[in-house]
């Protein structure tokens, strides 16, 4: 079996990619969260607990667990070159452009010899204070008398423990993703570095989108319903244009077998970020989603051109019909829609903003939950799906679930 495999959102899941909170929760304030990407800060040692359950449940149920961490520090153990560029990659995607501050900070994280700890450095963030006042005073500037010891120049990246947005795993292949923020677009250079070098994937991963293209895009908002048909998310956070040039890249490609791409237009909102947040599948014939996107819902196919000598031609077809109809005549069997909350409107709201329909599956027909959202549970329960619940209070504080928190690299086929 590849690398990589994965054509389904509901076949056993094998392998998975997490990240363990750690201290870039920490780094998070009040004045900071908006632009990174929060609504309110997580309490570490409740939300590090949170995540050693998820994991738990996840090898309880013979899930192979791979931590970004441990892949990236694998990597920068290879040379000293690799190690060398990825420091100098990091600060210049951090944004540090004063000479003296990009080689104090270069110098800095270069003398974290061990690899691990240097990954987890460049994630929790860099604070002025971080550097010797000594080193600082070499050359002195404004700079160095208006900031403050606590002023971050490399910020923290909050948001890594949501492994599913910086790729995405289609088939044998991944998506390096563009993202929507700078904030997290930082993230995907972890990424690029694990399919571009470390051992297990280098030369063997095809790349159907990179980091590098123009327009946005995010693993939240792509979901494997099949080896031929791929669902995407138009949302916050990824464009048309992104989904076509991902169409594109998947269609030349004489070895993927995706054939049909439907695209999702969801509302633009922070509630319904990605096309996951308010729509999963769950078992072979059940999906559930959040009734609030029903009215404005439009769904398109898209396929290959009919020319074949032309890379831009694409078939874009809008699809009139009910998504349970649409979703039925495409996975070619009776589609049963699962409402968030059971459908109260309200109760709905609230669940929906705290992941309800954020749920992973990791067999058909079972999926891992946070306890929080009990309406939503019991009536996964009481359409037949085994549920799995973990406590989220903290993790659900960045806004995602499950589904957010993991990024599958191997599912057995169907």
């Amino acid at each position: 079996m590849s690398k990589i495999h994965v054509t389904s959102e509901i076949a056993p899941l094998k392998k998975v990619l997490l990240h363990k909170p750690g201290n870039e929760l920490l780094n998070l304030t009040p004045d900071t969260l908006s632009r990174l990407l929060f609504d309110d800060i997580p309490y570490l040692p409740d939300a590090i607990k949170e995540h050693e359950e998820f994991a738990k449940a996840l090898t309880d149920n013979g899930v192979e667990v791979v931590y970004v961490e441990d892949l990236m520090a694998d990597v920068l153990d290879l040379s000293e070159v690799i190690r060398d560029r990825f420091i100098r990659q990091f600060v210049y995607e951090a944004g540090i452009r004063t000479p003296k501050y990009k080689n104090l900070v270069i110098d800095y994280l270069d003398q974290i010899t061990n690899s691990k700890k240097l990954v987890l450095k460049t994630m929790e963030g860099i604070q002025i204070g971080d550097i010797s006042r000594r080193k600082r005073n070499i050359e002195k500037s404004l700079t160095d008398l208006i900031d403050e010891e606590d002023k971050f120049i490399a910020e923290p990246m909050p948001n890594l423990y949501f492994t599913r947005d910086p790729f995405a795993s289609i088939g044998d292949g991944i998506s390096l993703n563009k993202m929507y923020s700078v904030t997290r677009n930082r993230e995907t250079i972890y990424a690029e570095y694990i399919f571009n070098f470390h051992p297990e994937y280098k030369d063997m991963v095809p790349k159907y989108y990179d980091r590098y293209y123009p327009y946005h895009i995010e693993g939240g908002d792509i979901l494997n319903l099949n080896e031929h048909i791929l669902a995407v998310g138009i949302s916050q956070r990824t464009t048309p244009e992104a989904i076509d040039q991902l169409a594109k890249n998947l269609f030349k490609d004489p070895e993927c077998k995706i054939d049909t791409i439907l695209a999702f237009n969801i509302p633009n909102s922070r509630a319904f970020m990605h096309l996951d947040t308010v729509f999963t599948q769950i078992d072979y014939d059940k999906f559930t989603y959040h009734p609030g996107i029903m009215d404005t819902l439009q769904v398109f196919e898209i396929t290959e051109g009919d020319d074949p000598n032309s890379y831009e031609d694409l078939n874009v077809t809008e699809i009139n019909d009910s998504l349970e109809n649409i979703l039925s005549k495409y996975l070619k069997r009776n589609i049963i829609l699962i409402p968030c909350a059971g459908g109260d409107k309200v109760s709905a709201e609230r669940e929906q903003w705290n992941d309800g329909s954020n749920t992973l599956c990791i067999a058909p027909g079972v999926v891992v939950v946070y306890d929080r959202n009990n309406l939503t549970n019991n009536t996964l329960r009481s359409n037949g799906l085994k549920v799995i619940e973990i406590h989220g209070a903290e993790l659900s504080r960045g806004r995602g679930g499950p589904r957010c928190m993991s990024m599958p690299l191997v599912r057995e086929d169907l």
